[in-house]
């Protein structure tokens, strides 16, 4: 389950037709005219799904302190995490975490959470048919969190599960929630879609959940929501709650975007690409609403265009209204990136974009965000306040890769840091743009490695974050 306390499931199912009714479309939905379809079974249904929802179990090794007195911050001060008599020694500890998955391919592709294996040294999978198999991890990916991993192994027939177009979904679906909570072993719960295009939860750049009130608790996390034929429509990836368990609110990965990230493991990408059309987007509120002569708050508004981007080609300008892309409206831009992806690197995307009160028709040609600027990737390691932090290069794609607004920035970001870090501990965080240290601009990592080596008496840092400077200073 996510620390953040949200986790998981949603099963879209859409709506079990009797005989006499015929199959139910995405557009029409038939509802029970006799007490004996209104005793209709979801049995056949989790019968189906069921045997390719799989445990997950993800095992990664910890090194914490071998005194309380290492984890005390007045002695980190004073004796920078060697303790006289102490030595700095750690011990090592196994941290385990428990979730669900679902079987996509017969090849053995299993689809699951980021946050369910992430750093997992070792991981595993338990079939409901009791078999177990050792896996490793294909392709994940913490900003959209879904990892797929890939049984080493495989012995005998795999059951899968299809994927269905998650477009199709309407409010009041019903929706199955197949998963292990708590590790009591495989449940089934039912429930309808509560909501669609879910923005809003604080998980993703490309948000665009299901939400279900099927009931989600921990250990849910990368289990299936199956419509009403068996497929999948999302991936349970969150709950909203106040004490811990279900509360009603559930949040699913739809299928189409499931689909997207799995198309990129079974090509062999080390990372899933995204299309990127170098603009910067922001929300619609009322006011803005009201200074276009809108009625109401919708589309996203086009702040600036970077030049020789996509968005430039394709004639966008600052103040556009994008309203919808390839006639399906957009809210806000986590919307939009959403239906971008969805889309692909390499298609063309139609936006109807509001400009000056017109309508007007544009076409982006979507591509990966480049990599202007090799990254020159390191960790620094020389004793200073950057010490446990991954550093590269800045460029769109690896802004994009770690969730960055990219304005046209230049330097060092960093990428990762290390928990329980000299740079952990001064509070530095994935996506801060350090700009300078002790006066001397940090124009790129091997600059930034070669100040952290100097061993000054004093540190003076100022750094990006979120486009406001920060500064900082250490002994």
């Amino acid at each position: 389950m996510r620390p953040n306390g949200l986790s998981r499931l949603i099963l879209a199912f859409g709506f079990l037709a009797c005989a006499s009714l015929g199959a139910a479309t995405a557009q029409e939905r038939a509802l029970p005219t006799s007490e004996a379809q209104v005793k209709l079974s979801f049995a056949p249904v989790a019968k189906v799904a069921g045997p390719a929802v799989v445990n997950v179990y993800s095992t990664k090794t910890v090194k914490v302190a071998s005194s309380p007195l290492m984890d005390d911050p007045f002695f980190r001060q004073f004796f920078g995490g060697d303790i006289p008599g102490l030595g700095g020694q750690q011990r090592e500890r196994h941290q385990q975490s428990l979730g669900s998955g679902v079987i996509v391919d017969p090849s053995g592709l299993i689809v699951t959470n980021n946050h369910v294996i992430e750093d997992g040294d070792d991981v595993k999978v338990a079939l409901a048919d009791r078999r177990e198999f050792e896996c490793d991890v294909v392709l994940k990916d913490e900003q959209l969190d879904l990892a797929v991993l890939k049984i080493r192994t495989p012995k005998g027939e795999l059951p899968t599960l299809p994927l269905a177009n998650s477009d199709e979904l309407q409010v009041g679906d019903l929706v199955l929630a197949i998963g292990n909570p708590f590790g009591v072993g495989q449940t089934v719960t039912q429930g309808i879609v509560s909501a669609l295009a879910r923005s809003q939860v604080g998980i993703s750049d490309y948000q665009f959940f299901i939400q279900t009130d099927a009931a989600i608790n921990p250990g849910n996390s990368g289990g299936a929501l199956v419509d009403m034929d068996g497929k999948l429509v999302g991936i349970n990836t969150a709950i909203f709650t106040r004490g811990g368990g279900s509360n009603g609110i559930g949040f699913a990965i739809p299928s189409n975007m499931v689909k997207v990230f799995v198309d990129s493991a079974r090509r062999g990408g080390s990372a899933v690409e995204l299309p990127w059309i170098g603009a910067e987007l922001q929300p619609v509120t009322s006011d803005i609403a009201e200074s276009l002569g809108l009625d109401r708050p919708s589309g996203v508004l086009v702040t600036s265009i970077l030049r020789k981007s996509p968005a430039e080609e394709a004639g966008l300008d600052a103040g556009d209204l994008i309203v919808a892309v390839d006639g399906v409206e957009v809210s806000d831009p986590r919307v939009f990136n959403y239906r971008l992806a969805t889309k692909g690197v390499g298609n063309v995307a139609k936006l109807t974009v509001n400009r000056a009160g017109k309508l007007i028709e544009v076409s982006v040609k979507l591509m990966a965000a480049p990599e202007t600027t090799p990254r020159e990737t390191l960790t620094i390691d020389a004793r200073s306040p950057f010490q446990g932090a991954t550093v590269a290069n800045v460029s769109p794609a690896v802004a994009a890769e770690i969730g960055l607004t990219y304005r046209g920035q230049t330097g060092v970001v960093i990428t990762a840091v290390t928990s329980g870090s000299p740079a952990d501990r001064i509070g530095l965080q994935r996506g801060d743009i350090i700009v300078s240290v002790n006066g001397s601009d940090i124009t790129a990592t091997k600059v930034l490695a070669d100040v952290a080596g100097s061993d000054p008496m004093f540190w003076r840092v100022a750094i990006d974050r979120n486009g406001q400077i920060l500064r900082m200073a250490f002994r």
